[in-house]
């Protein structure tokens, strides 16, 4: 069954900074395939560092790997925050999630987060295989 995540709308989705180690496969509607570095990532979206922008609104399919397996899911882009030296960061909302990708990307998530309460560092995600 697929999960379509949806924000509470009282409150955010806990996000977790990933730094510049985790690679993120996309999927554009033409196609075409690029690669970005997934800057944050929470149960509802995330933030990409990107080359150049893609379209706001548009609809790609995400794959990036984790310490629970991969997770591959479809993504709406948002409207860039900032350029920087590298490109752009962009942010994204997942649309469509399949359940074991919901349950992969929630389960390195609350690890992520149960082991930054205990003071220690954990990479949980990694460069994902293929889309």
């Amino acid at each position: 069954m697929t999960h379509f995540p949806q924000p509470h709308s009282s409150r955010r989705a806990a996000r977790v900074q990933l730094g510049d180690s985790v690679l993120a496969a996309i999927r554009l509607e033409d196609g075409r395939r690029t690669k970005a570095k997934l800057q944050t990532i929470s149960a509802t979206g995330g933030l990409l560092q990107l080359p150049r922008s893609l379209g706001n609104g548009s609809f790609v399919e995400l794959a990036f790997q984790t310490q629970s397996g991969p997770v591959h899911g479809m993504a709406e882009i948002l409207t860039p925050t900032r350029k920087t030296t590298e490109g752009v960061l962009q942010p994204f909302r997942f649309v469509a999630l399949e359940d074991d990708d919901n349950r992969r990307l929630r389960t390195s998530l609350d690890h992520v987060t149960d082991r930054g309460l205990l003071g220690l560092k954990s990479v949980v995600l990694s460069v994902p295989r293929t889309i």
